[in-house]
């Protein structure tokens, strides 16, 4: 019997398509250790000497000009003709994706990125591969550029993402409600205390961790509002600043040495978020689907601050639907909100148990098994689409 090969394209497009990738690959070397599985970075591998220009203006485009952004997000989320006009545009090179293909040899190809997922169903419509593909919706957010006429399997995250796909004509036997995958140690206990003990924290003072949103939330936000005592109480802050150092050291510069009353830990980028996340009591970020999903599963309380508009917006409706989350649209109301919740036990209670009631646990797990079971179906030349599952 022939070994199974997963291929996994992801891209950074934002952390939450690389984590997806790697929640599933973890998965697979505890669960299925004889299963072989690649990452493959599909806009390095497609355009080896573009793809970091490309990411760059991206995350320009989506940070400097949010509103032009979220309007073309909103315009081309239904099936439509823009919509139809932007996934016409094939930006990747066909022959790097059938050499990739024809070295890696995979039973299965999964797509954490919608780039990707277009370019496999691609290929299939034009009878290129046959290779089953599913694709890992990474957000509480169904989009038209998600979906694809050569795509046999969609993983979505939650059963609203199952009822608009749905709605988009997506037969029922191609969805699966999985869970957005995050990795194992997501998903283990913890003791928070024992924790703050390792990483040198109070054990009594109210913790936020804070992630995402860089200069705009960290910065020009939180920063003035420690230097200022805005904050009546003591608090103890972890500022998460990823791979950003200017930032790192920015704040180490301006919140050290007594300067805030506030206990603050600076880091870069670390391997070990679940365990600040599992000593913390509340989580400040930007509702990225990845992030929002790894709070969920250690069942951190929620503040989110002023989602970008398009997916960060649905995920944030989704999570305050559910009770799981609290958000700040605006600077007044971050100050009035955080030393709320955090002087409130009750309400942090209720948003830790309605994460818990409402995250699907081993999401990377089900993913990973859905997506091996996954059986390639007949597909429609890609001239036809948008009809493409009419009658499948």
């Amino acid at each position: 019997m022939q070994q199974k090969r997963v291929l996994i394209l992801t891209g950074a497009f934002g952390d939450g398509h690389n984590k997806a990738a790697q929640a599933i690959m973890e998965a697979a070397q505890v669960y299925h250790p004889d299963v072989e599985v690649r990452v493959v970075d599909y806009l390095e591998w497609t355009h080896p000497h573009l793809h970091s220009v490309g990411i760059f203006l991206y995350m320009q485009w989506v940070t400097k000009l949010p509103s032009l952004y979220g309007y073309l997000y909103r315009k081309t989320q239904p099936d439509n003709r823009l919509s139809h006009l932007f996934k016409r545009m094939k930006s990747f090179r066909t022959n790097r994706m059938l050499d990739l293909l024809d070295e890696f040899r995979p039973s299965e190809v999964v797509s954490t990125l919608p780039g990707a997922a277009s370019a496999m169903s691609y290929l299939k419509c034009n009878r290129l591969t046959s290779v089953p593909t599913a694709t890992v919706m990474t957000d509480y957010a169904e989009h038209s550029y998600w979906i694809h006429p050569g795509t046999d399997r969609y993983l979505v995250g939650a059963e609203p993402v199952r009822r608009a796909l749905l709605d988009f004509g997506v037969p029922p036997h191609r969805i699966e409600v999985t869970g957005i995958p995050v990795r194992l140690p997501f998903t283990e206990s913890h003791d928070r205390m024992l924790l703050r003990d390792k990483h040198g924290l109070d054990r009594r003072m109210p913790t936020v961790l804070v992630m995402g949103g860089g200069h705009g939330l960290i910065g020009k936000t939180l920063m003035p509002m420690l230097l200022n005592g805005v904050f009546s109480k003591p608090l103890q802050f972890i500022f998460v600043c990823g791979r950003n150092e200017k930032l790192r050291l920015k704040l180490e510069e301006e919140l050290g040495n007594g300067k805030t009353p506030h206990s603050v830990l600076v880091t870069g980028f670390v391997e070990h978020i679940h365990e600040l996340m599992a000593l913390s009591d509340l989580i400040l970020t930007k509702p990225g689907g990845l992030t929002v999903s790894e709070a969920m599963a250690v069942e951190l309380p929620m503040l989110l601050y002023k989602p970008l508009p398009g997916q960060e917006k649905s995920n944030a409706e989704y999570l305050l639907h559910l009770g799981a989350a609290v958000q700040a649209q605006t600077d007044i109301e971050l100050k009035t909100l955080l030393p709320q919740l955090l002087a409130d036990p009750q309400r942090l209670d209720d948003l830790r148990r309605n994460a818990r009631n409402h995250h699907l646990h081993e999401g990377a797990r089900r993913t990973l098994n859905v997506a091996m079971e996954t059986k390639h179906h007949p597909v429609y030349i890609w001239e036809d689409y948008p009809y493409a599952y009419a009658n499948s």
